[in-house]
């Protein structure tokens, strides 16, 4: 075999060498760990209490369950409202010892439970809306056209007018709120009027009323504004236990 052959012979091995370990799959490093350190609290919360979760304040936990913040800084021992923090539990109903708590009526000594109740099939049962009761009546707390309707997004209607114009309490009730610090509502006044309903009045220019104030149905409270908002209306929502429920329906 001559000097060029053995050449010739030499380079197809060689490429042959290459092409074989270019082609070889190389085993896959093992995955690294996911580690959540987000510091989530995957506890449940307790019945009657509310864990808070980023970007909650006292004001905004207090009107989600229908109660007043500074019922909540008390049920709590909270000496600083404002310092709160996430996966803190917040007790958002009376206390055992609180006077507002519904006692139980007692049993007589011939009471017996009832054993031949009919039982009702959670699964079959259809959803009820959640409404308030016809016991409440509320009264217009602004002259103007309804200009939103409610929604789950919403949570109330927008009733426009012009600046200034006079807000009123659609009820009897007191004042648990006056202030500025929940994002999106603006100036905002929420009039408690018993351990069931309350309505929140938002984005006015100026309040009239003051947090611990007991106000008559059709008091001037605020005056319509837009604080918070692209156009001069009031916001208004109806609560039923701290749920949003259409007012519409119960307002004359």
């Amino acid at each position: 075999m001559n000097l060029l052959s053995k050449y010739l012979l030499l380079l197809a091995a060689m490429a042959s060498l290459l092409l074989n370990v270019g082609c070889s799959t190389t085993p896959r490093a093992k995955p690294a760990n996911v580690v959540d350190r987000s510091g989530g609290n995957s506890e449940p919360t307790p019945p009657g209490y509310y864990r808070v979760k980023r970007g909650d304040t006292l004001a905004r936990i207090a009107l989600d369950n229908g109660q007043s913040p500074r019922d909540l800084a008390q049920w709590n021992n909270l000496s600083n409202p404002n310092l709160i923090e996430v996966d803190d539990l917040i007790l958002v109903r009376p206390p055992a010892n609180n006077k507002m708590t519904v006692k139980p009526i007692p049993k007589t000594a011939g009471d017996t439970p009832k054993t031949d109740a009919p039982k009702v099939d959670a699964a079959k049962e259809a959803p009820k809306e959640i409404v308030a009761e016809p016991g409440i009546r509320l009264s217009w707390p602004a002259k103007g056209k309804v200009t939103d309707d409610f929604s789950e997004k919403t949570k109330g209607i927008d009733i426009a007018g012009k600046l200034g114009d006079p807000v009123t309490a659609a009820a009897d009730g007191k004042v648990v709120y006056a202030g500025n610090s929940l994002r999106g509502y603006g100036n905002l006044v929420i009039i408690k009027h018993d351990n069931t309903y309350l309505t929140a009045y938002a984005h006015n220019r100026a309040l009239s009323v003051k947090e611990g104030d007991t106000v008559k149905k059709g008091q001037k409270i605020a005056e319509m504004g837009d604080t918070d908002a692209t156009s001069v209306k009031l916001h208004f929502e109806l609560r039923v236990n701290g749920r949003p429920v259409n007012p519409t329906p119960y307002l004359q």
